[in-house]
């Protein structure tokens, strides 16, 4: 197991959190009556074919969002990243409350001190409360443009992406790093730790020795992108098949996390789409043998 027993069951119970809160913020904005707030529109689909256009637009701004982030990397232009994710957390975030609280001025001046806190101030407990919200919120956004089979594609096509960037370029670890060292901010969840061992040692520790003891903290991480593709997913299931069958998404994107969390190895980076995919793929099929 890379983490121990209770910070792997804190990533689940987090994980598993916001996949139920984007099955409510989705299921809302499935009703023509709410709209999205700011002046937020999807566009409409009007004939099955304009799925696959809206697809092949996810995959080519994903593209340029990932080449604009390394060249904004490469430039060092920290202030323009942070004012990037600055925005798109308020939106997302006055999209989730305004599912919540149906006030949009509301949601959006809840939105705005929260995501000055998580990008800006970099408190630990902010940062974790507000992920709960943020993905659910852009994934209010896709899932009225997808359907069953371009998620199934895109799900494929993120996996084969993770695969390479983590364990053949390395690109994935160098974006996580730089955001959390050059940046102080990180598009996941992110809890520091440390370990029993050293806990004990410290204890034993002076006032004064404690000062100048250099402490090593443990960090345990889950990208955004590994939290928010099953929410999509379970989103676009339930619109096409109802909730139960989101269940059944949620479960197994659960359990092929788990099957990570607890089978991968301390010091080793993983692709963890690859095996969230795999359990979206067993809970698709079993819902539709089962239900």
């Amino acid at each position: 197991m890379k983490h121990n027993l209770k910070i792997t069951v804190i990533l689940l119970a987090m994980f598993l959190i916001t996949q139920f809160i984007g099955l409510y913020v989705v299921n809302h904005y499935q009703n023509p009556e709410n709209k999205l707030p700011l002046g937020m529109e999807t566009p409409k689909v009007e004939k099955e074919s304009d799925y696959y256009g809206f697809f092949s637009a996810i995959v080519i701004a994903f593209v340029i969002a990932i080449l604009l982030l390394f060249l904004l990397m490469r430039f060092k232009a920290e202030f323009v990243l942070k004012l990037w994710f600055f925005i798109v957390v308020i939106i997302a975030l006055s999209i989730s409350f305004n599912s919540i609280l149906k006030i949009t001025l509301i949601s959006l001046l809840i939105a705005i001190p929260l995501a000055f806190v998580k990008i800006y101030k970099r408190e630990f407990l902010v940062h974790n409360l507000t992920e709960l919200f943020v993905y659910p919120g852009i994934a209010a956004v896709f899932v009225p443009i997808l359907n069953v089979l371009t998620i199934v594609i895109l799900l494929i096509i993120i996996s084969i992406y993770d695969i390479w960037a983590v364990w053949h370029s390395g690109i994935m670890q160098k974006m996580a790093k730089y955001q959390i060292t050059k940046l102080n901010i990180f598009s996941g969840f992110f809890v520091p730790y440390i370990s029993k061992k050293l806990r004990a040692t410290i204890k034993k520790l002076k006032p004064s020795e404690k000062k100048k003891k250099k402490i090593k903290v443990n960090v345990a991480i889950l990208g955004g992108g590994d939290v928010i593709f099953p929410i999509i997913t379970a989103g676009v299931v339930m619109k096409s098949f109802g909730l139960f069958h989101a269940l059944f998404i949620i479960a197994g994107a659960t359990l092929g996390l788990t099957y990570l969390f607890f089978f991968s190895e301390k010091k080793k980076f993983y692709p963890a789409m690859p095996f969230i995919t795999a359990g979206i793929f067993l809970g698709l099929v079993l819902s539709q043998i089962i239900l």
